[in-house]
Parts: structure tokens; sequence; C-alpha cells
């Protein structure tokens, strides 16, 4: 069971209902009183007025006694006598609440109300005037940086850095990269744009030739045999290094230089095998899955959330970063296109209502779950004093109005009595 917590304002309104209770007893007994007098005046002979008040006074005092009990049984037994349907608070508080959970999915979580109370709340046009409000616009701007730099320093690192990792991996190794990369070369091919990055390594080649010349000319004599001169050889790798010096030039100054043609006809191959050679294809994807398996691809993978996270934390924080910004400029935009455009509005509105429809209907009795268990797991005499406290001082009212209301229509009935019997 579950009890309730009284707070000092249960207890100021407890005292509220004690001092109405009194004031209703307090009535209950002048009224009895009064009834006494009147019945002692009238067999004395007093006058007839005094019937008149007996009778008022007996038909108030029936009237206070009447809706005493009413008003107790709901929350006790009427001094203590075991009464049935008495106390109805404590003994049916589970079908209360059952009750006012079926009341509740019948009346409110029903896709007709909730769709008929969207519709009527306009929230297409609330929400965009709202949004289009710069100070709003920022406000939801911060509270989003929050829960975003929130749920990342949740997150733990390990968990995200394997789980991205294992995408990217699964979705490389699903994907085959043969043929994009076949139309992407044939593109760069026919655009020309690899000439550029022949043109660098021409001038690299050129450049590196002529800073290592005796490099290159030690590697070709030491790569003669043994058996002939040493002037031999060093003229040999004279001439093979001039040679070489003499065809990278022509192919670093000549557009046209016939090495260049044979790369664009090569490149030019490769792209098309790329795309239809099954064997290219096949080699492809298994250098693929080579690269993808190595350690340090994975490092690199995994590594890639460390840097996003950090990069997004830091924009996140930064009130004058692009990414705050930009999503400021986008809520505004959005918030006066929602203000102004009524086909819009009619989207979003329509969008509300489907998922609020959608809640209610299929979560109708998970929600009124709530309500009845909820209900059922309160301590049945703490919630009686509960309720008590809260609705007693008006209950007690009731009591006087009985009494006065009774009074009255003792009175009534009284005259009424005396003039038709004459």
């Amino acid at each position: 069971m579950v009890s309730f917590s009284y707070t000092a304002a249960d207890e100021e309104k407890s005292r509220g209902v004690r001092r109405m209770k009194t004031l209703a007893t307090s009535l209950l007994i002048v009224v009895a009183v009064i009834y006494g007098l009147a019945t002692w005046a009238r067999n004395e002979g007093w006058g007839a007025w005094a019937g008149y008040v007996a009778a008022a006074a007996e038909a108030g005092m029936v009237g206070a006694l009447a809706d005493w009990f009413a008003v107790t049984a709901l929350f006790r037994r009427p001094l203590g006598l075991p009464i049935p349907h008495t106390a109805i608070i404590p003994t049916k508080k589970d079908q209360l609440g059952a009750s006012l959970g079926t009341f509740v999915g019948e009346n409110f979580l029903s896709a007709d109300v909730v769709r008929g109370r969207l519709k009527a709340f306009g929230i297409g046009s609330r929400l965009g005037e709202w949004l289009a409000d710069p100070a709003h616009a920022d406000r939801v701007t911060a509270e989003a940086s929050t829960a975003l730099r929130g749920a990342l320093t949740v997150l733990r690192d390990a968990d995200v850095q394997a789980v991205v990792g294992e995408a990217i991996t699964r979705r490389a190794e699903s994907a085959e990269i043969a043929p994009g990369l076949g139309k992407t070369l044939e593109r760069i091919v026919a655009d020309g744009a690899h000439r550029r990055a022949v043109d660098l390594i021409c001038t690299r080649a050129h450049d590196w030739l002529v800073t290592h010349g005796d490099s290159v000319m030690d590697a070709v004599q030491g790569g003669a045999p043994g058996w002939t001169p040493r002037f031999v050889d060093r003229k040999v790798g004279e001439r093979v290094y001039r040679e070489l010096l003499r065809f990278v030039t022509e192919m670093r100054d000549m557009p046209g230089h016939p090495a260049r043609a044979a790369i664009d006809r090569f490149l030019t191959d490769f792209a098309a095998d790329l795309q239809a050679d099954t064997d290219t294809r096949a080699r492809v994807e298994r250098l693929k899955s080579d690269l993808l398996a190595r350690p340090e691809i994975q490092d690199i993978i995994a590594s890639a959330w460390s840097s996003i996270r950090s990069l997004i934390i830091a924009a996140a924080e930064d009130d004058r970063s692009q990414l705050r910004l930009r999503a400021r400029a986008s809520l505004i935009s959005l918030g006066t296109r929602l203000a102004t455009d009524t086909r819009l509005q009619t989207k979003v509105e329509g969008w509300a209502e489907d998922a609020a429809a959608y809640v209610v209907t299929t979560y109708r009795h998970e929600i009124t779950s709530l309500i009845t268990d909820t209900v059922a797991g309160w301590d049945a005499t703490q919630t009686s004093r509960k309720i008590e406290a809260n609705i007693g001082r008006d209950l007690q009212f009731i009591r006087i109005n009985g009494t006065v209301v009774g009074a009255l229509a003792g009175l009534m009935i009284y005259a009424v009595s005396r003039a038709v019997g004459g």
C-alpha cells in the first residue's frame, strides 16, 4: 500500500474541515434546542406560532442528520456501526479507481476527442507564432543544446565506437565499391581533372631526380654484373639517369606527351574494367575486405566517433557556433512559415492529430491502467483522509444547507397541512 504524505497545506485544509464540522454540528444542536423549546411552548399553549417553529426545527434536524449520515458515510462508518453502503471511499476505492480509469478512457482518450481538441487549439499557427519569436527560438536552441550535450555525456565512448565501427564496416562490406569507383574515375578522366595530379607527379619526380641524381646512378651501378668494368657501369648509370631525367622533363613540359596519352588510356580502360570486368571487380572487393580487416583501419573508424563527439559538444556549448546559429535561424524560418502558410499549418496539425490519435488508441489501456493501478495501491484510510481534507469543507456545507432547506421544507409542509386541514 502507498500512503500519502501530509503537507502543511493539507493540515491547513484539515483544520478548515474541522471548523466547518463544528459549525454544522452546532447548527444541528441549535435546531434541536429550538425544537425542544418550540414543542414545550406549543404544549403550554403559547400560540400557533410555536407549532410552525417546532415543525421547521424538526424538519431541519431530520435534514441535518440525513446529510450528516450521507457525508460521513463517504469516508467512514457512522458511529462505527457496520451499516451497509457506508465508508464508501475506503471500501470501494479500487472500484472507484477502475471506474475513473474507464471514464477517462471513454471520454478523454478517444481519437475523435483528441483530434477535435487539437483542431480547435490550432497548434500549427500557435507553434509558428511562438517559434517566430527570436527569444523563443533562442530558448529552444539552448534547451536542445543542453539536451544534446547531456546525451553525448551520458553515452559511453566505447559502446558508441563499437556500434559506429560495426555499422561502418558492415555497410562497407555489404556495398560493392568497384562500379562506383569506376564511374567516378570515368568522370574524372573525361573532365581532365586527373591531369593536375599527373602534372604534380611529374614535377615532383623531376625535382627528386635533380636532387638525388647520385643516388639514381649508384643504384644503376649497383645492379650491374660484377664482370663489367666500373667506368662502363658509371657511363651506363649516367646515361640511364640522363634519359630518365629527359623523359620526366618532357612529360612535365609537354601536355601532349605520348606517356600522358598512355596514362589517359590506362585510366579510361581501368574505369571501364571497374564497372564491367568481373575479375577486376572481384580483386577490388578483396582489397577492400583486406583493408577493412586491418587493425589500423578499424582504429581510424572507431576514433571517428571521438572526433565527431568533441566537435558536436564544442559547437553545442558555443552560443555563437555555426551549429547553434543555423539551428536558431532554421527555427525562426520554420516559425515564420508556420505562422503564415496555411498549407503547412494543415500538414503539421494533421501530423500532430495522427500522432496523438495513435498514442491514445494504442496505449489507452496502459494509460487507464496507470490510473487504476495507482488508486489500487493507495492505502484506504490515508486515501479517505486525503480526499476528506481536500473536499470535506465543501461537503460540510451540504450539512448546513440540508439543515436550512429541511427547516424551510418542514415549515412549508406544516403550513400547507394547517391550511388544508383548517
